[in-house]
């Protein structure tokens, strides 16, 4: 069970790295995975990623208070409307439109629910 966990750990932090040079692809949300996955399967992996200067205070402040950064919630909130605008340019049918915007909207509402960090 550690080496899948260990897989899912590694899968997500590689997704998180992309998401942190490519637009538009979330890197919180695969870094948190990983740290989860790390969790129960390499402590000193989990150790590393959690004390990174990058990654950690994003981790600590979700374990610790579920909260999200305002500039991630900024970020986020610019992607969903970049999204939604790339839908109507490539002329997307309304009902995968409108879909995309309440599944986007219900994620803008989570997000903003969270206390900032």
């Amino acid at each position: 069970m550690r080496i899948l966990w260990a897989s899912v750990g590694w899968i997500a932090l590689l997704c998180g790295l992309i998401g942190a040079v490519l637009p538009l692809i979330p890197t919180v949300p695969f870094v948190l995975l990983a740290a989860f996955a790390f969790a129960r399967s390499s402590e000193r992996v989990h150790d590393w990623l959690v004390t990174h200067p990058v990654f950690g205070p994003s981790i600590l402040n979700w374990r610790e208070r579920g909260a999200i950064s305002l500039t991630g919630k900024r970020w986020a909130t610019a992607s969903f409307v970049v999204s939604i605008g790339l839908g109507i340019w490539l002329r997307l049918p309304p009902y995968a439109l409108a879909m995309q915007a309440l599944a986007l909207a219900c994620t803008a509402a989570f997000i903003w629910s969270r206390p900032s960090a």
